[in-house]
């Protein structure tokens, strides 16, 4: 007899706990916005609800629901001007830019392999990103994008011939003609002159920055109207040592420090650069590149990761590096978080090394306090 009263009771219970859920769910589904009218941080239901430049996500932060967050940077071009030295700005940068989840099998082997990006190269640069890493490899009488390991590239772990890559590039830079694209390759290509037929082939030599132009020892960068102006507006920086001599294509070390990639590299307790790199403090090498982003890399962990702990993972390297900001932030899935993410650490650099403030917004040329610290 209690025994049943007690079920009786719990049932009752959890059916009013039931309806309390729904009416709360309902009321919130009332509340929310919708027809493009949500803004950054309200709830949504689709990619319809929010606003320009956002898009409808759950990032599951606290079982928050979705929610409208960002998916592009800020352009500093605009915002501010192009007065400044390159090396006085920041550029949001996608780690195996080419490794995208869904890519077609180009080889008849299913790929074996780790993914680290969601969407196009194009949709990349569309959406901000303006530095690809891109490991480059000799592969069946072509040059190939691989996500390999031993510098040899197999069937089960190639993605596409690179010119495919390439020509993404050359055509947003067609199609802007004030924006300025770096490569940073993983350079594995022993061919002869390999990469100089493929940039060719391309059509991406019209817009070459060359090496012979680039600053060493701790001189600034042109100005980025300069580099407009003079149409050298793609940077290509190789870790092949010998192609700098051979081919004109930068040596990475001689003008970039970089901390350590990978797990090492997602600590704020402390930044550390890369076997290959200088001390992060060098002045002789103006050009400073942050990775964010796991050895193995966890689509699934990316949100939160983007949304909690990045920008003190800047400021350690920001400090390791003698007061200066990144240049460069590289990460996995970098459209992934529960509001601003590598977006918004993205316009903070940005905001610090162009006026010292913490969003490139409070730069705008209107603004005084702009031209009195320039």
């Amino acid at each position: 007899m209690v025994q049943g009263v007690i079920m009786h009771r719990l049932g009752s219970t959890i059916l009013l706990l039931l309806v309390i859920l729904c009416v709360v769910l309902l009321l919130e589904g009332a509340a929310a916005c919708s027809g493009g009218r949500c803004e950054l941080g309200d709830r949504c239901s689709s990619e319809g609800d929010c606003g320009s430049e956002l898009y409808c996500y759950n990032c599951w932060i606290e079982f928050a629901g979705k929610r409208c967050v960002r998916t592009t940077v800020a352009d500093p071009f605009k915002i501010a001007d192009t007065s400044l030295p390159f090396n006085k700005y920041a550029f949001l940068t996608t780690h195996n830019s080419f490794s995208i989840r869904g890519e077609p099998f180009h080889t008849g082997v299913p790929r074996i392999t780790l993914y680290n990006q969601d969407d196009s190269v194009t949709d990349q640069l569309n959406n901000g990103v303006r530095a690809l890493m891109l490991d480059v490899y000799d592969f069946r009488d072509d040059i190939w994008l691989c996500h390999s390991k031993g510098g040899k590239c197999f069937d089960f772990t190639a993605f596409e011939p690179a010119i495919g890559t390439m020509m993404e590039v050359e055509a947003f830079l067609s199609a802007n003609p004030s924006e300025i694209v770096t490569l940073i390759l993983e350079d594995y290509v022993s061919s002869d002159h390999g990469l100089s037929k493929l940039f060719h082939s391309a059509g991406l030599t019209k817009y070459w920055f060359p090496v012979s132009s680039m600053p060493r020892d701790g001189g600034d960068w042109p100005r980025v109207r300069d580099m407009i102006r003079r149409n050298h507006r793609l940077l290509v920086f190789t870790s092949d040592e010998s192609k700098e001599r051979a081919e004109g294509i930068a040596y990475q070390w001689n003008f970039m420090v970089e901390n350590q990639y990978g797990d090492g590299g997602m600590s704020s307790r402390a930044c550390r650069r890369r076997a290959e790199s200088l001390a992060l403090d060098s002045r002789t090498r103006l050009l400073i590149l942050v990775n964010y982003f796991h050895t193995v890399p966890l689509r699934v962990t990316a949100c939160v990761e983007h949304s909690l702990g990045l920008a003190d993972v800047l400021r350690a390297c920001h400090a390791a590096a003698g007061d200066r900001w990144a240049n460069f932030l590289a990460v996995d899935y970098y459209k992934r978080s529960d509001g601003g993410g590598v977006f918004e650490a993205t316009d903070m650099l940005n905001g610090m090394l162009i006026c010292g403030r913490d969003d490139v917004r409070a730069c705008a040329v209107r603004s005084p306090f702009f031209f009195f610290l320039r």
